[in-house]
């Protein structure tokens, strides 16, 4: 089975919620998990070796930006590490679709990791805040279809 480190970009707590209903899906299924809700770029490295697999669970804030508790990483992300060939994430994104820049905080990390050549495992699972009212149970079919793919 895998490591997977959970990272996530939260404010009002939806995304937290979802991480730990992955968490606890994942760890079900056999896998070692941990879930960063204030996530440093020393978290980050533990899970870039390819062994490890990231799961980057993130609301979006504004206009698409990114929240306080995962801003740091991203941009140390995006300014320090750079060229990430052996690191295997998924994407959870949470927003809102009444703004222009829906799950923008999401798009914007898989821009970053695939511009660094990363693979993404799976599909990016959108959450749209206007037509989901429990995000966790509605994530919960597309964890176990993803936990699949490890």
């Amino acid at each position: 089975m895998s490591k997977v480190g959970i990272f996530v970009g939260t404010v009002y707590g939806n995304s937290l919620a979802v991480a730990e209903i992955a968490q606890e899906i994942l760890e079900e299924r056999g896998h070692e998990v941990v879930v960063f809700d204030e996530p440093t770029l020393t978290d980050w490295q533990l899970y870039n070796s390819g062994n490890e697999i990231a799961l980057i669970v993130t609301s979006s804030t504004g206009q698409g930006d990114l929240p306080d508790s995962i801003a740091p990483l991203f941009n140390e992300i995006n300014d320090v590490v750079g060229y990430q060939p052996d690191l295997r994430y998924g994407l959870i994104a949470l927003g809102d679709s009444s703004y222009e820049s829906f799950c923008g905080a999401g798009l914007r990390f898989d821009e970053v990791l695939t511009e660094q050549s990363a693979t993404r495992i799976g599909d990016i699972l959108f959450i749209d805040a206007i037509e989901v009212d429990v995000p966790e149970e509605f994530a919960k079919p597309w964890v176990e279809a993803w936990s699949e793919l490890l």
